[in-house]
């Protein structure tokens, strides 16, 4: 009985730890700018399709939900952080519906069933990627009002950038499963 709870505590352990290298992940590909047209891209919503893909969608639920903990006490893991702000209000700022997307978009992309079809995989990750943007502009129509260019404020800018990182994971989808092997 002492065996088996050794065995659940260390491999509780072990997977704080995968989510919080996971959140680390996640902090450190929001502060990466990559110069695109008509703007900069992270890669954070590649990082949350390799979380998926990589871990499974429990453990990367956890790790999006770690980092999101970490964002909202104030630790500076979001995209602008912290010269546009940090904690709280940040979190509840535009990008509140995006980074709630992020859990979604983790769950799908590790709940999926991946083959060796490339079309089947990339319109997967499309659709796990594609409710980041609606719940994004969801909560930025919420907060800025539906009179404005919700579309073209929170969505089309950012298009061209997610279909090449979505084309990037679709690609690499046989490497980024051996991780779950690991684990």
């Amino acid at each position: 009985m002492e065996l088996v709870k050794s065995l659940t505590q260390t491999k509780i352990i072990k997977y704080f730890f995968i989510a919080l290298v996971g959140s680390l992940l996640l902090a450190i590909s929001s502060k990466i700018k990559i110069p695109f047209y008509p703007v900069p891209m992270t890669m954070q919503t590649f990082v949350v399709l390799f979380l998926g893909i990589a871990f499974g969608w429990k453990l990367a639920l956890a790790t999006i939900i770690l980092y999101l903990f970490e964002g909202i006490i104030g630790l500076p893991v979001f995209s602008g952080t912290p010269e546009k702000g940090v904690g709280i209000a940040y979190f509840v700022g535009p990008t509140m519906g995006y980074l709630i997307g992020f859990i979604l978009a983790g769950y799908l992309s590790g709940k999926f069933n991946y083959d060796n079809n490339f079309i089947r995989n990339f319109l997967k990750l499309s659709f796990a990627t594609s409710f980041i943007y609606i719940l994004g502009m969801i909560w930025l129509g919420s907060l800025i009002g539906w009179d404005k260019p919700i579309f073209e404020l929170g969505a089309q800018p950012f298009l061209l950038a997610e279909l090449f990182k979505i084309l990037i994971a679709t690609l690499l989808i046989k490497y980024i499963k051996k991780f779950k092997k690991i684990i």
